[in-house]
């Protein structure tokens, strides 16, 4: 029961139909991140596109000043002497052929996918397994490179992929509540940042139209969009 009245107590404390400011949001979504593990903190952004359309396609990849607050497992698909980069990067797995049969096996030990553009033919097999759980090599989002050090680096230090869903929406993990509420306000205004910038040409009207915080166990709390694009949508 305990549970429950914590959670009814963090929703009785958000009015659903109010926008608050940045500020304001970050502190309601702190104050109800009172599970006993340090929540993390998630962005979602209703978008004026329709996916359907490939011009209308919203994805990107952002590095967020103050990273995740989460560790990621980095897959690397690479041969020879760029196998060798990965691993001195601090990849955590490196493979070719071998990583493919353990892939197809249904085993993914890992939260990120970087590849060779060599090795995408062998990877491309692995489109049924990876692409529904977002882990497909994509060079827009610099996943398919031959700078790999600079990939798992990027993708150790923060760097957060972002896709548009179906229903033109885009969420996110912009830290861990136990941030503070400075360095969650400089993620998320990264994270819209990217966003904006990777408005595409086939988005008509209003492309940023609203914008909602939560904790993993807490309520959303909508954020007036102006205090955090300064007023460009």
């Amino acid at each position: 029961m305990a549970h429950g009245k914590r959670i009814k107590k963090a929703r009785d404390g958000v009015v659903r139909t109010k926008l608050y400011s940045i500020a304001e949001a970050l502190k309601m979504v702190r104050q109800n991140a009172s599970a006993k593990f340090d929540e993390t903190v998630e962005i979602a952004m209703n978008l004026g596109v329709d996916p359907k359309h490939a011009d209308q396609m919203v994805r990107g990849v952002v590095n967020l000043p103050h990273g995740t607050g989460r560790v990621l497992r980095v897959a690397v698909f690479a041969r020879g002497a760029k196998a060798d980069e990965a691993r001195a990067a601090g990849a955590d797995i490196v493979g070719a052929e071998e990583l493919v049969t353990i892939v197809q096996g249904g085993t993914i030990d890992f939260d990120r996918c970087i590849a060779t553009p060599d090795m995408m033919p062998l990877v491309g097999r692995l489109g049924k397994v990876l692409g529904p759980r977002g882990l497909m090599p994509n060079p827009k989002v610099g996943t398919v490179t031959m700078d790999v050090k600079a990939a798992v680096a990027a993708s150790k230090g923060g760097a957060v992929e972002f896709r548009v869903e179906k229903a033109g929406i885009i969420q996110g993990s912009v830290g861990k509540a136990s941030f503070g509420e400075a360095k969650l306000e400089e993620n998320i205004k990264a994270f819209v940042d990217a966003v904006a910038k990777a408005k595409p040409a086939g988005s008509k009207g209003t492309y940023l139209q609203r914008i909602a915080l939560s904790s993993t166990m807490g309520p959303g709390v909508k954020v007036e969009m102006a205090s955090v694009t300064g007023g460009q949508n």
